[in-house]
């Protein structure tokens, strides 16, 4: 009887100790997933940019390649996929389908040097390169707030915490497949 005694008021003890160390690993969440949000706003600002930049840009190279409705078909269904994306990880597919999609219409226009000579097309690609510069430091940031969030969630004796109250991990903005392949260079011309 008094062993059991004594290891209820050692569990009640254990609990009134740790009760104040749930409740600053429950602020440290909140406030993390405060920043993963903000970062998050700071990615989709520079995705929206390069979305306004695309009809420009494609209209510009239609002009000269309008041979290649395929590739103009998949940037307006990226673009599409990403305006109508409602969670991160959606938008994160769609950004990535996205940067394949420019990928792919930049291999385009190495095909037409009289493109590359064009004044606004490089005025675009200077915007373009530059949006991509500020998105790719925004998704670096956004991924430092995710990982030290994630890391935070899964240590003891937050764990328990996240757990109680449900917080839930956040995926990391990675760089697509199609990023990981080595770019082909033709400069032949056209057929």
């Amino acid at each position: 009887m008094k062993m059991m005694r004594r290891t209820a008021l050692q569990l009640i003890g254990l609990a009134l100790v740790a009760m104040p160390l749930t409740g600053c690993s429950y602020n440290k969440f909140v406030s993390q997933e405060e920043a993963i949000k903000a970062q998050w706003a700071q990615v989709e600002n520079q995705l929206q940019r390069r979305n306004d930049l695309i009809p420009n840009l494609v209209e510009t190279v239609k002009g000269y390649a309008q041979h290649e409705q395929g590739v103009f078909k998949e940037i307006a269904d990226a673009r599409s996929q990403l305006l109508n994306a409602k969670s991160p990880e959606e938008k994160i597919e769609a950004a990535n389908r996205q940067t394949s999609a420019l990928g792919r219409l930049l291999a385009i226009a190495e095909n037409y040097p009289q493109l590359k000579a064009n004044e606004q097309f490089n005025r675009l690609m200077d915007e373009l390169a530059g949006t991509e510069n500020r998105l790719a430091v925004e998704r670096m940031r956004y991924n430092q707030k995710v990982e030290e969030y994630n890391a935070a969630r899964r240590q003891f004796p937050a764990n328990l915490t996240a757990k109680m109250f449900g917080f839930k991990e956040y995926p990391y903005f990675q760089a697509p497949p199609d990023a990981k392949q080595v770019p082909k260079v033709n400069f032949s011309k056209p057929s």
